[in-house]
Parts: structure tokens; sequence; C-alpha cells
């Protein structure tokens, strides 16, 4: 009854989601593909008239990507680089594979090249001051994607997810799911541990503070117990959002502190993590259906809602990419024109240099009770591609 319950509180979640969130209506996927309908999603906003369809022509749009070895990455990219095309801009996509001086050099090469305007998706933003200033200087904007751009005031806008929202929403869905108040009144305890995201990526600190802000308050009364004691953010980030780190944290937290006892949630901040974990368990002897802990995730990257489907991952995070993309892409036109894109913060994203205006979607929680009904009828992926 409590799962069914939850449920029908993340579908209204949906609901409010579609309404309030990026404002853009996602399209169905193509059946023979592994990613979200990247190329078929619906025009940005403003991109319905044929006015609208001639406003990029003749200008150019740099989109530096940080790698493509994460799926989400992939789809970011081609629903960019597909959008901004639709309105008759050129575009210049480029993925540094998690290379700092790669990634610099490619933005390097797009100011040298003309770029109208920049989005970046850093890879490590404190890298990037010096290449943004000679945006800045030659009159470039630039847009900030998914990733906050710190330590400069080179940028103009923000697009991202609600990244606090969705370490809060991580928080929420582990409370509810283990009854932590039932289990807190009956003195009984689980165990934990937390694999975060990386230090140089502001979004990874956000996140942790969504997390904790619900479940630091179980920490300190017993009811979670995290065995290896690293519940910091420094104690549990992990650089570049490697999965291979995880499944080492894991491999070394399950032999060094959970030989005589099993490890009941895995609060990781990625499905990247997740298969890191899932492969460490797995090599543990841990059995789904069993003693198979609840494993959190982010992005529900395809293979991570097969996971969730056969019970290897228990929920992730859905962010619908295309929607996002919508999103900036209604700010670089609007930025092109001269106009001022729609916000929705002016205060959270301080960079310490200043609190850089930003629009942010709506994450949602998605687990076996509604995956259906928001992926599949949402139309990211399709059952044959969940099938295969």
């Amino acid at each position: 009854m409590r799962k069914k319950l939850l449920g029908a509180l993340l579908s209204v979640a949906m609901v409010a989601s579609m309404l309030v969130g990026c404002g853009s209506k996602a399209e169905p996927a193509a059946a023979d593909s592994a990613a979200p309908a990247a190329t078929e999603a619906a025009p940005a906003a403003d991109a319905g008239s044929d006015t609208a369809e001639k406003t990029g022509a003749g200008k150019k749009v740099g989109v530096a990507m940080p790698t493509q070895s994460s799926e989400r990455w992939i789809n970011d990219g081609a629903n960019m680089k597909a959008k901004l095309e639709e309105l008759g801009y050129e575009v210049d996509l480029q993925y540094a594979e998690d290379d700092v001086q790669m990634q610099v050099s490619q933005i390097e090469n797009m100011i040298a090249s003309g770029v109208n305007c920049l989005v970046i998706a850093s890879i490590d933003s404190g890298a990037l001051v010096n290449v943004e200033e000679q945006a800045k200087a030659a009159g470039i904007p630039i847009i900030a994607y998914d990733r906050l751009l710190m330590d400069t005031d080179a940028v103009s806008y923000y697009a991202t997810f609600d990244n606090k929202g969705v370490g809060t929403a991580i928080g929420e869905y582990i409370k509810e799911a283990k009854k932590l108040d039932e289990a807190k009144a009956n003195g009984e305890s689980y165990t934990i541990e937390f694999f975060m995201g990386s230090p140089d990526d502001n979004n990874a600190h956000m996140l942790y503070a969504g997390v904790m802000e619900v479940l630091q308050p179980y920490l300190d009364d017993g009811t979670l117990v995290c065995k290896s004691g690293r519940t910091s953010f420094d104690d549990t980030c992990i650089l570049r959002w490697s999965q291979e780190t995880a499944q080492q944290n894991m491999e070394n937290y399950l032999t060094g502190f959970y030989a005589d006892e099993k490890l009941d949630i895995a609060c990781t901040a990625f499905d990247g993590f997740a298969y890191g974990c899932k492969a460490a368990l797995e090599g543990a002897g841990y059995t789904v259906g069993e003693d198979w802990p609840l494993i959190t995730g982010q992005d529900a990257e395809l293979m991570a809602t097969k996971n969730i489907i056969s019970g290897y991952q228990t929920m992730s995070i859905y962010k619908d990419t295309r929607l996002l993309a919508d999103k900036c892409v209604t700010m670089v036109q609007a930025v092109l024109e001269g106009k001022d894109p729609e916000i929705n913060d002016t205060e959270q994203y301080n960079n310490n240099k200043i609190v850089v205006p930003s629009y942010l979607c709506t994450p949602v929680a998605v687990d076996q009770s509604n995956y259906k009904e928001i992926i599949v009828d949402g139309g990211y992926y399709t059952e044959e591609q969940l099938a295969e």
C-alpha cells in the first residue's frame, strides 16, 4: 500500500513538473534508438513560426560538452544541436572526453572561429576562467549548461535542473521507502553508505546539501548508520563522477565494514555510481530479492531504467534532457536577439563573482511503480528499448 501511495505521489509530481518545469511537451522516442528522441523532439517554444525558424541564419553557436562516456551528455548534445539547427543556427558541438585542457582548447577554437554565443557544460569550471574572459572580451555571451561556471562574471545565464531538489528527492525517497520515522519510533536502524558527485561540479555540492537536509537527522539519532563513517561531502565525493571509483569504494566498504552485517542502502548521486555499486554487490554475493540494498541514482539512463525494472537499482531521478535543451535554446535565441530570456531563479546560484540568473527544470523520482507512466508514456524510451 505504501508503495502504491509513493507511486501516486511521484506521478502527481511528474504532472506538476510538466506544468511548471521547462514547459515543453515530450515527443515519442524512436523505437530503433537507444537514446531518447533527441532529433525528433518539438522545437523550442519560440520556434513555431517561419520568422522564428530564420532567426538563427548566419549565426553560429558553440556547444562545449564534457564527455561522451555518459549517455545523458550524448543526448544533451544531440538535443541541443538539433534544436538550434531547426532555428537556422550553425552549431559547433564538441566533446572533451573529460579532458580539461581539451575543453579549454575547444572553446578557444570556437571563439577564434567567430561563434556568436557559447553554451558550456564544464568539466572543471575553474580551468575555464581565462578562456571565458576571452569570450567576454570578444563580446560573446556565455550560457552555462547544467553545471554552473564558477569564479567568473563572463557567464550571462544558467540552464539546469533544480540540483538541490534532486538531492532532496533522493533523500525523501529513502525516507519514505524505508519508513524512517516508523523505524525511529520502533528503535530500528538501517545501514547506509554514500556516493556523492565530483567536487569540481557545483551541482554535486547542491545535491549533497539536498540529500543531507533530509537524512542528517536520521544519521544523528541512529536510525541510519553509516559504518564507514564517511558522511561528509569531502569523504563521499567522487572525482569526475567515476563509475570505477564508485565500484572500488563499494568493494572497500563491503570488505571493511559489512563482512558480518548487510548493507541496506546505497545512496548514490548518479546512475553510473549505481552501476559500480551493482558490480561490487554482485561480487560480494548479494542477491536481488533476498539481501539486495536500496540503490538510488540520477539521470534515468536506459541501463538504469532496465536495472530498475529488474530490481538491481531501486530508483533514479528522471531529468528529461529534451526539456533542458528546449530551455537553453530559447535562452540562446533570446540573447542573440537582444531580449531577456525567461528565468525563474535569481538567488541560488552564486558563482563567487556574481549571482547567475537561472532557469531550473523540475526533477522527478522514478521507480518500478511509475516508470511506465513517466518514462514510457512520456516518450523518453519505448517498451522495445527497455526490453532489449
